[in-house]
């Protein structure tokens, strides 16, 4: 059994992590700044830790008789959220850093820390068939405004303090993660998960019509939570140093994205689309060259499926709410 802390338990991926790592038997401190009833989950057995994390003396409290640390704390949302709050986006560098000083101080074993595709140069994302980001394409760096350029510095504050200080850290860039017990409104919601809730709406409220950012061909691919949290513990405890993609090769338009979960839901809307809204890259893929050639493996969850998972989990939420 080992100590663990997971930084942003209370958050979407978090959640998931923190319940894998539990189920395992594992002693888990998870930590989150919102009240606990503004987790996504809180599970019974798990030491839970309401805690600003962008305070160097509650990072210490934090990490204080743990062994390891899975930081995936950080204020961010969908692309709406990413492009409208840079300079909050950018505030998230404190977590790290002080995260990876109170590790080092305290022995921590290992660190983990969760990045993001929006590292990647820009200039190579404008093109809707984009044939996959390769780690070394995110060099020379153009990274998305705020959001991506904290989680490129700190991408290379984990790479200093390993060289500098002999701790062993490993980071992952995610792409796009979708599933059950997420944000699916408010502003933070990603693609699939506003996808889900336009169409639910429709189906709940009679509505007719769907509005969909930008032109509806620009490009991404979705990995299901499953697939996250494995890959995120086969990460972990691999001996890869450097950033490596962690996100399914399986690439949609979000016109397809539409058609899945209009498919699932046996409902259709007529198509609205807003050019001048918050819509990021042209397109964005996931090369996992470099992560079939270390561990074997990929994500491989078909989006459909996930699909399906995450579009009756979110219609269940709201017909709560309704």
């Amino acid at each position: 059994m080992k100590r663990i802390v997971v930084a942003g338990a209370g958050g979407f991926i978090g959640g998931h992590l923190a319940r894998k790592l539990k189920d395992m038997g594992h002693h888990v401190r998870a930590v989150d700044k919102k009240p606990l009833n503004q987790w996504y989950q809180v599970h019974e057995g798990v030491d839970n830790l309401v805690l600003d994390l962008t305070s160097k003396e509650n990072c210490y409290t934090a990490l204080n008789g743990f062994n390891e640390v899975f930081n995936l704390a950080a204020d961010m949302g969908g692309m709406g959220f990413i492009e409208n709050n840079k300079a909050d986006c950018m505030l998230s560098v404190l977590i790290n850093t002080h995260l990876l000083m109170a590790a080092r101080d305290l022995g921590i074993a290992r660190f983990f820390y969760a990045s993001s595709a929006c590292v990647y140069n820009g200039e190579k994302q404008t093109d809707p068939n984009n044939p996959g980001l390769k780690e070394a394409d995110a060099y020379p760096a153009l990274a998305e405004d705020g959001y991506g350029w904290e989680k490129l510095f700190s991408e290379r504050m984990c790479r200093h303090f390993r060289e500098d200080y002999g701790m062993t850290t490993r980071v992952a860039r995610f792409h796009n993660v979708y599933g059950p017990f997420g944000t699916y409104d408010g502003g933070r919601e990603k693609a699939p998960a506003a996808m889900c809730r336009k169409i639910i709406d429709g189906e709940l409220y009679g509505k007719d019509e769907i509005n969909i950012w930008g032109d509806g061909h620009q490009t991404r691919s979705f990995m299901y939570i499953d697939d996250c949290v494995e890959g995120i513990l086969k990460i972990m405890y691999s001996d890869i140093i450097e950033p490596i993609n962690l996100g399914s090769s399986e690439m949609v338009s979000i016109n397809q994205l539409v058609d899945i979960v209009e498919d699932i839901a046996g409902y259709k809307l007529k198509r609205t689309y807003d050019p001048n809204a918050p819509k990021g890259v042209r397109g964005r893929n996931s090369d996992n060259t470099l992560i079939q050639k270390y561990l074997g493996w990929e994500p491989t969850y078909p989006l459909a499926a996930g699909m399906k998972k995450t579009y009756d989990w979110i219609k269940g939420e709201m017909l709560k709410k309704k």
